[in-house]
């Protein structure tokens, strides 16, 4: 009888101490969900290190060569250096210009100080397609969901403006229990998917890789809705 017990005992042990096929599919998934994570954090590196050395930092290696000859003909040639120095002022200004740019696309001062109300507008100010807004929070999420929110309505504005050949679009979000929801509508052509190599689908799996969620409804002829959903995490 003791043996037998024994066997029980083990057998239990050997149930508890086993992953079920549930835990070791949501273990493959979240490292799966990790790469994907690890990857576009990754490529949006590169990206800015281009960004920097190809813009801003190339414009100011050629702003201290522009001032060093400017100095050089300070004393023999006034006025040529008056114009190399006012040019360079030019070129000051546009170094800035790329650098606040840059910073705001890493992560905008607005959405920081106001949250996503005023940021998702001053997106929506710069879209080519008229679009309106509703914001309907009475309180901000996690920092990092509402960056993801953000860059999320700013990819899919983009799009927007490149593919849908929409006369107008809006944005609403707002959140449903624990979760914050987005939705961006457009009256343009439609036909937008998420198959795979699309921007769409890059977008999907970034949410997915945080527990959101990306639905298309895009028949062709339009209207299109996406709607993104996300953890709240407040």
């Amino acid at each position: 009888m003791a043996r037998e017990l024994a066997h029980v005992d083990r057998a239990m042990v050997r149930a508890l101490l086993s992953p079920s096929d549930e835990l070791e599919r949501r273990i493959a998934e979240l490292e799966s969900d990790r790469g994907v994570v690890v990857d576009t954090a990754a490529a949006y590196l590169r990206s800015i290190e281009r960004d920097l050395h190809d813009g801003a930092q190339a414009r100011l290696v050629a702003l201290a060569m522009d001032l060093g000859l400017a100095k050089e003909k300070l004393t023999e040639d006034p006025e040529a250096a008056a114009r190399m120095v006012d040019e360079a002022h030019g070129e000051v200004k546009i170094a800035l210009q790329e650098l606040r740019d840059l910073a705001r696309g890493i992560h905008p001062a607005i959405l920081t100080d106001r949250g996503l109300g005023p940021a998702l507008s001053a997106l929506a100010a710069r879209c080519t397609v008229p679009v309106k807004v509703l914001v309907d929070l009475t309180a901000r999420p996690a920092p990092a969901i509402e960056g993801i929110a953000y860059f999320t309505v700013s990819e899919l504005l983009q799009n927007i403006s490149k593919h849908s050949q929409a006369r107008m679009a809006g944005v609403d979000v707002w959140r449903a229990d624990t979760r914050l929801m987005l939705q961006v509508t457009d009256d343009g052509k439609g036909g937008a998917d998420t198959s795979a190599g699309s921007g769409l689908a890059g977008l999907a799996e970034r949410l997915d890789a945080v527990d959101g969620l990306l639905v298309v409804d895009s028949p062709v002829g339009g209207p299109t809705t996406v709607t993104a959903e996300l953890p709240w995490r407040g």
